[in-house]
């Protein structure tokens, strides 16, 4: 390894230690005993967990952001692998139009969205719901599911299809046979970086939760305003613990598009 390697791989190891530290620092603070916050804590406990899910607000906002967060990806999973399909089949303008369309809410600021997402879900009184934060998520999560299936797509090769037609199976049979196995691998990891967005999401929910729906990022936001106590560190942990459980099933399943 040359120097300069040594020193790129040394600088980008000391940039990620500085993101992810202080992230993984509050997985200490959800042990603690104290009901204030101390690094590290003096006394090592579970009281905050069972004062978790003891809370019944805490637990129905896990369940919700569950909730959402699987319809959510089923929802981009389907809508996602079925535009992957399509796109290559467009002229080239009306391709470039599409594309553009299904990836701008990884470009546009989330603010933005969220304030016309709200405007429109006002509209037709979906705020408060289940219905319109999994509306919401699935947008912003089907760029993710377009990109990782697109990559299957485009590396199937188009004559295993031709030639399970020219065998006579039909179209049903050959997008069960040939094109699902090979674009299953992006599908699944599609799917898992559609679930942890829909999950770890805030702004969006922020603006169309409502009392009676409202998930465990919105929750966070609002005990924090007021006070920040240990038991806000265990629903982040469990935040972070499923995204990073998730990060590791999405690099499993995108293993199989390279």
């Amino acid at each position: 390894m040359t120097p300069a390697g040594a020193w790129t791989k040394a600088f980008a190891a000391l940039l990620a230690a500085a993101i992810v530290i202080p992230v993984l620092a509050v997985a200490p603070l959800a042990f603690s005993k104290q009901s204030f916050l101390q690094l590290p804590p003096h006394d090592w406990s579970l009281r905050w967990w069972e004062a978790f899910f003891a809370d019944a607000s805490w637990f129905r906002a896990l369940m919700t952001s569950f909730e959402v967060a699987t319809l959510s990806c089923l929802l981009s999973v389907a809508a996602g692998t079925s535009a992957a399909l399509g796109l290559p089949r467009l002229g080239p303008r009306m391709r470039t139009i599409a594309s553009g369309l299904f990836l701008g809410p990884l470009v546009a600021p989330v603010i933005v969205l969220a304030v016309g997402l709200y405007a429109l879900a006002r509209s037709f009184g979906l705020v408060g719901s289940t219905l319109g934060l999994v509306l919401a998520h699935t947008m912003l999560a089907l760029p993710y599911v377009v990109l990782n299936v697109g990559v299957s797509v485009a590396a199937l090769d188009p004559r295993l299809a031709l030639a399970a037609s020219g065998l006579g199976a039909n179209p049903w049979r050959v997008f069960r046979t040939v094109t699902l196995p090979s674009i299953l691998p992006g599908m699944l990891g599609g799917g898992v970086f559609a679930f942890v967005t829909s999950f770890d999401e805030v702004v969006l929910a922020v603006f169309l939760a409502g009392p009676n729906v409202k998930t465990l990022p919105v929750r966070i936001w609002e005990d924090v305003r007021v006070e920040y106590t240990p038991v806000v560190a265990v629903a982040a942990t469990i935040m972070i613990v499923l995204a990073v459980i998730g990060s590791a099933v999405g690099r499993l399943a995108t293993r199989g598009t390279a």
